[in-house]
């Protein structure tokens, strides 16, 4: 019997998000019949990482509340111990170049982490890091312009992804390479990507998760975003992850209480 497990969602702590109180998340999610729920709020990010100081702000919370918000998810933890099994957890960015400061948070904080989410968003474009799920407009001139052809921008994705599922197979943390497909969040807005370059990346990437035990979040937002409208995980691969033993856990990546257990029903008729 699979595991009502919502392994991805967000808190007020994230300021591209709700600033909802987190029982109203936790509170859906018990009514929905959910019997785990990670909290997994994205990870602070090292400053001067962007020109943009609005985006910077609003992208992660910096690094002085990293503490309240362990205090604030232990809360949790503790109040609903009785109704809902609440892991702690943080979704942390693969930055190539900063990696010592990922470290940093992972070597402070790991007795209190119990699941990590890596998540590929930002890639190296026009005059510095860039995010590929801001806006298609962002994506197309500060990566695409970059790269000069979306065949060029999915292998660098990939090669990013992979390198991540390498790096965070140290971390004796439960972990989860997050959204696999995000590069497709502007599907409809951007020149199209070869599904056949898609399969063969994603292909090569099956026995690295095997061999690494990272599992995979089966990231649901992407059915909530118009230029996608579908899941951030294809389901020949979501099939192919279940049939390979590699652990499957369903994200809402819920920014806002509503879009908890948002997709559950797409997960269940593809496991």
């Amino acid at each position: 019997m699979q595991l009502k497990w919502d392994g991805h969602t967000h808190t007020q702590y994230c300021y591209h998000g709700s600033s909802e109180r987190q029982e109203m998340y936790i509170d859906r999610a018990i009514d929905l019949g959910f019997e785990r729920y990670t909290l997994s709020e994205h990870s602070p990010l090292p400053v001067g990482l962007f020109k943009d100081t609005n985006l910077f702000k609003r992208l992660a919370m910096p690094i002085e509340e990293l503490p309240l918000y362990f205090q604030y998810a232990k809360k949790m933890k503790l109040l609903y111990a009785s109704k809902l099994d609440i892991t702690v957890g943080l979704e942390l960015d693969y930055l190539p170049a900063h990696l010592s400061f990922t470290e940093r948070i992972v070597n402070d904080w790991h007795a209190d982490l119990q699941d990590i989410i890596y998540s590929v968003h930002y890639l190296p474009g026009v005059e510095g890091i860039h995010c590929i799920d801001y806006t298609a407009e962002s994506f197309r001139e500060d990566i695409l312009a970059f790269y000069g052809s979306m065949e060029n921008v999915v292998n660098e994705y990939y090669d990013h992804v992979e390198a991540a599922i390498t790096w965070v197979a140290q971390l004796p943390i439960r972990k989860r390479i997050g959204h696999i497909n995000l590069i497709e969040k502007f599907a409809s807005e951007l020149p199209s990507i070869d599904e056949k370059q898609v399969r063969t990346r994603l292909e090569g990437i099956i026995p690295l998760l095997i061999k690494s035990n990272v599992g995979l979040d089966v990231n649901t937002a992407g059915l909530r975003v118009k230029s996608c409208g579908k899941p951030y995980v294809l389901e020949w691969f979501l099939a192919e992850c279940m049939k390979q033993g590699i652990a499957c856990v369903y994200g809402s990546d819920s920014h806002k209480p509503e879009h908890v257990g948002t997709g559950w029903d797409w997960f269940v008729k593809h496991i």
